[in-house]
């Protein structure tokens, strides 16, 4: 069964973060008429469409849960896993793919990962950026999952990794 939105519904977009459903719109694309939902991303304002009957496919979802909020916040403390040793663009290629899951789990084992491994060495321009991109999602999300202001979640965020 397919999850249904509503407009006005905060829903996460991999990649893209958190997101308003705005409006429904019905298009005829090709002869088949669809329907869309609307989405305005809070980070841009940027407008996506995204077809109703795609919407699980792209990894559309509901924001996380408390359940979920525990999980990404044990997932950020567990220390002593093994962090890839790959080049770092193999290890950047790692992680992009899970950041485009869209998994609030898996973005905080990339920034886990990758803040473990700051405190070792310089990371490239493309894993720095990274980071940035993983900690927006997390604290943007977060955020919201908790009912805090982003600059508290952000905070929290950073003492774990000071």
């Amino acid at each position: 069964m397919a999850q249904t939105f509503s407009v006005g519904d905060k829903v996460v977009y991999p990649g893209h973060g958190v997101a308003e459903i705005t409006g429904l719109e019905a298009r005829e694309i090709s002869g088949a008429k669809l329907e869309f939902y609307v989405l305005s991303v809070l980070e841009n304002n940027m407008k996506v469409m995204v077809p109703k009957h795609n919407a699980k496919s792209v990894g559309l979802r509901k924001l996380v849960d408390e359940a979920e909020v525990e999980r990404v916040y044990s997932v950020l403390a567990h220390r002593g896993g093994k962090i890839s040793t790959a080049t770092w663009n193999r290890r950047y290629r790692e992680y992009m793919e899970k950041i485009k899951t869209g998994s609030l789990v898996e973005i905080a084992s990339v920034l886990r990962d990758l803040c473990i491994l700051r405190s070792d060495k310089e990371l490239s321009f493309g894993e720095r950026k990274m980071l940035d991109t993983a900690r927006s999602l997390l604290v943007q999300e977060l955020a919201l999952a908790k009912g805090q202001e982003e600059t508290v979640v952000a905070s929290e965020l950073d003492a774990m990794f000071a």
